[in-house]
């Protein structure tokens, strides 16, 4: 099962590539890019477009991760206090 994970996963990794590619041939007219402070030399639309996706994937997966850390700090919390209720439970249990 994992075999067949890896290779649908190599299969969409390179069709979102190629798709790129094909919008990267389709999309070769300059276009400049202007921020609010700072003005971008003219570059293909492509790359503006492809930029920003792949920056908004990098925002998106730094998120997910400091989520995954605040989750795992907090289930260690639990499985701790969890074990210190089990030992005061088999105390009160054993009568110690």
């Amino acid at each position: 099962m994992k075999k067949l994970r890896n290779i649908l996963s190599v299969i969409i990794v390179l069709a979102c590539v190629a798709l790129g590619v094909l919008f990267a041939l389709q999309n070769k007219q300059a276009v400049p890019l202007d921020l609010l402070f700072f003005s971008f030399a003219p570059r293909s639309l492509a790359l503006w477009v492809l930029g920003s996706f792949v920056l908004g994937g990098l925002a998106g997966l730094l998120v997910s991760w400091v989520y995954l850390l605040r989750s795992r700090a907090s289930l260690a919390s639990s499985r701790r206090q969890l074990a210190r209720v089990r030992v005061e439970l088999e105390q009160l249990r054993t009568g110690n």
